[in-house]
């Protein structure tokens, strides 16, 4: 890792750590009245069922969510969306020969994964867009240079799992364009308990990484409230 790497990956850290959020700073100052939830991405539908509020029937809607996958860890064990079950995980796409977006985004989200060590909701999942070349034992090699790998895994398998795992899933780009060229997202994908896409954001970019930092608080939030108010 670079000088310039270290120290922007240190920073990153301490915003994280030591700056209470503004969206935080939003959801504890005035209570229940100053929560918004964070939008739901993807394609959506009304159901045939309706909820009541106010008095009134309101459509259920079918939201986009993620569909099951079956991959292997940097260990060789397998993981699938039922490994995340009542979690809140944030994905992304690499390859571990990638020369640079790759290294820089992950190094954010070490930061990150540092910064929610000690909480049990909030999991971190990095899938490799060359499952040819990054086999389990690469993969383990790789993480070597990270420091959060208990709340962190990198995914391998097959080909096709992993592009539509992207595509179809994620709803971002993934695919080989050539030797050695791969077509990906640099995208920090936030995922909520329900497998819906609540969040994109630039995982090379500080402002991008730090308001994903925010907003999984916000998901916590909105967890909570949902204990509390079943039709919430």
């Amino acid at each position: 890792m670079s000088k310039i790497s270290l120290i922007k990956k240190i920073l990153i850290l301490v915003m994280i750590l030591a700056l209470p959020g503004f969206l935080y700073y939003l959801l504890t100052v005035k209570g229940q009245n100053r929560y918004h939830p964070l939008p739901v991405f993807g394609p959506k539908a009304l159901a045939k069922t309706t909820h009541r509020v106010k008095g009134k029937d309101i459509p259920d809607t079918i939201y986009h969510a993620l569909s099951d996958f079956h991959l292997y860890d940097q260990d060789g064990k397998p993981v699938s969306l039922k490994s995340f079950d009542n979690k809140i995980f944030v994905a992304n796409f690499f390859y571990t020969h990638c020369p640079t977006v790759c290294n820089e985004m992950n190094n954010n989200v070490d930061s990150l994964a540092q910064a929610w060590a000690k909480n049990k909701m909030v999991y971190f999942a990095s899938v490799t867009v060359d499952p040819e070349r990054d086999s389990i034992k690469a993969l383990r090699s790789y993480t070597k240079k990270f420091a959060s790998l208990p709340k962190w895994s990198f995914l391998t398998g097959d080909t096709t799992t992993i592009y539509h795992l992207a595509r179809q899933g994620f709803l971002v780009n993934a695919l080989k364009a050539g030797n050695d060229d791969y077509i990906y997202s640099d995208k920090l994908l936030l995922s909520d308990q329900h497998k819906r896409i609540r969040g994109y954001y630039s995982g090379t970019k500080f402002t991008d990484v730090v308001r994903l930092n925010d907003e999984i608080k916000v998901l916590i939030k909105e967890e909570l409230l949902a204990r509390e108010d079943p039709l919430y």
